[in-house]
């Protein structure tokens, strides 16, 4: 065990700015805490938009029209990604730091220099996109040819989403986080009407230009997003030309960077957000590459194992992801708590705060998990109208407990000033997902379900490394008898879950209202039995997003939990 002193003394400390900069940034501490709120509900609206469009778009195109897009989007979330390289982080902050210096020539510039560095990057990997999806096919690497049409409609988009990019990593360089949450809302809502539309229009031309049409929602939403932050780039240069008037002039207190310095400096802020950032579509390439070949080995046809892909891809691991949410958006605020704490050498709060986060991300994603895996046929039924999906849905179930430790222990991790090692240790967990999907894929009684337990296990790994490295530089355990309490809830949560929709289904026979009826009374169950054995606290609801003040009062009212005085 590390004490904290320790951790700070031995972490290489990055330039500091001038202290007129930290000055002005520790000024501006509640417009981040009010952006920090906007970001979380526009990740969450934006979410839930995502997976009511996969509802629809699974109904239009089944699990073979879904395994085709699945099979075109990893080319160009990796080409997305790599031709933005974490520039907009880089944007973000050298951009603050001009700003604090009222250095706003400066940061003008810092934006002009990156903007002409992302045109370039974007229509490079744009052109590359569409010109290797022939070669794709050709060598195998996307294994039904079918799929060439939705990477070639794609590839535009790529150049558009890294302008966007660029575009919210300066203004966030502002303080301004509401056009990235505004934009980011408009895009997806483009996004979703458009792949509605085109996949519906387009399925009489066959599954291939019906997955081409969704993926042309995409380019829709990028073009939205864009002409949303013209309008904030206006509002900015308004405000400039109010503040600093029209005609700007570099600050002779500070030191003007040459180009080249400016790029450099880009880079080396970049690199290290790039690298962790590319392992999402590598993994996701690499599933490309390895799920339907090794579905074919098990005696799949080329149909079959796309089909088959499209469950897992486009329909289990979208529920996995919306059953996170909470967590997700929990890892989003523990970053600064622990890194204030951090700070201020508060190992108590620290320590206080891992501790809280994990028994929350426990008492959330138990739950969560029961709900997709007992009802894995029937969700599958009810939401894509494809009950085949259903082995996948609930081998994948298992990846919502690990998914929630995983983010909030990289969260813990990042506050404490270890970003490396998360990335670090998703490196080695994807090397585990390779090999168990090679292996357990081709397995033919596995099959797809082989594919769900190599992806859980990809958490799984992830977030014991993490929780490992925690307890070296923290000392903290998971809490076994808590953990126990939440199992047991869980437990008892998943009988009631069972019988309930087998009973409403004997006597209804409405699967919606069996399957809605048996997830409201599961959760009904796990929240009493844990307030019975005392496996949730006030304290935990306090720090649970969204929900947990709402909880609260519930309680208090109820007189579970004493009213404050």
């Amino acid at each position: 065990m590390f004490p904290i002193s320790d951790i700070n003394e031995k972490k290489p400390v990055p330039d500091q700015p001038e202290p007129a900069v930290a000055e002005a940034k520790s000024s501006k501490g509640e417009s981040f805490l009010k952006g920090t709120v906007i970001l979380t509900i526009a990740g969450f609206v934006v979410k839930v938009i995502g997976s009511l469009n996969w509802i629809f778009v699974s109904r239009i195109l089944g699990g073979e029209g879904i395994g085709l897009y699945q099979m075109a989007f990893p080319i160009y979330f990796f080409a997305m990604t790599v031709s933005q390289a974490g520039v907009p982080v880089a944007i973000s902050i050298i951009t603050a730091e001009r700003v604090a210096l009222k250095d706003i020539y400066g940061a003008r510039r810092v934006f002009h220099i990156s903007m002409g560095f992302m045109v370039i990057s974007g229509l490079i990997f744009s052109l590359l996109t569409y010109f290797s999806a022939e070669w794709l096919i050709d060598f195998q690497f996307i294994r039904d040819p079918r799929a060439y049409k939705a990477v070639v409609v794609l590839a535009p988009t790529v150049f558009f989403v890294t302008l966007l990019a660029s575009s919210r990593g300066y203004l966030q360089g502002w303080q301004r986080m509401t056009p990235t949450a505004v934009s980011q809302i408009v895009e997806q809502i483009f996004r979703v009407i458009t792949m509605i539309l085109l996949a519906y229009l387009l399925l009489p031309w066959g599954l291939d230009w019906a997955a081409a049409g969704a993926s042309l929602g995409a380019l829709a939403g990028a073009v939205t997003g864009l002409i949303v932050l013209v309008y904030y780039h206006w509002r900015l240069d308004r405000d400039i030309a109010r503040d600093y008037g029209t005609e700007l002039k570099p600050n002779p207190d500070v030191a003007q960077e040459t180009t080249w310095k400016i790029v450099k400096r880009i880079f080396q802020l970049s690199l290290p957000v790039s690298a962790s950032s590319l392992m999402l579509p590598v993994v996701s390439n690499l599933d490309l590459m390895i799920v339907p070949q090794r579905l074919e080995v098990a005696g799949y046809s080329v149909h079959e194992a796309t089909e088959l892909f499209g469950y897992l891809t486009g329909m289990a691991v979208p529920l996995v992801n919306l059953a996170c949410i909470i967590t997700a958006s929990m890892a989003m605020s523990i970053v600064p708590v622990i890194s204030e704490a951090r700070a201020l050498r508060d190992k108590k709060k620290i320590f206080e705060t891992t501790s809280m986060s994990v028994r929350i991300s426990n008492i959330v994603c138990f739950p969560a998990f029961v709900i997709v895996f007992v009802l894995a046929t029937p969700i599958s039924s009810l939401i894509y109208n494809a009950p085949g999906a259903g082995p996948a849905v609930m081998i994948s179930a298992v990846s919502i407990v690990l998914l929630g430790l995983h983010q909030v222990s990289t969260a813990i991790l990042q506050g404490l000033g270890h970003p490396t090692i998360p990335m670090v240790n998703m490196i080695l967990a994807a090397a585990a997902k390779v090999i168990l999907n090679w292996n357990l894929t081709a397995i033919p009684w596995l099959g797809i379900m082989g594919s769900a337990w190599a992806t859980a296990a990809d958490m799984g790994v992830a977030a014991v490394i993490n929780l490992f490295f925690i307890w070296k530089f923290l000392g903290y355990r998971m809490e076994l008898p808590q953990l126990a309490k939440t199992v047991f809830a869980a437990g008892v949560m998943a009988v009631g879950v069972y019988y309930f929709y087998d009973w409403t289904m004997a006597w209804w026979g409405i699967g919606a209202i069996s399957t809605f009826g048996a997830v409201f009374f599961g959760c009904a169950v796990d929240l009493v039995v844990m307030l019975l054995i005392g496996g949730m606290h006030e304290e935990d609801l306090r720090h649970m997003p969204m929900l947990g003040k709402v909880l609260i009062r519930v309680f208090r009212k109820l007189g579970v939990f004493k009213t404050a005085a």
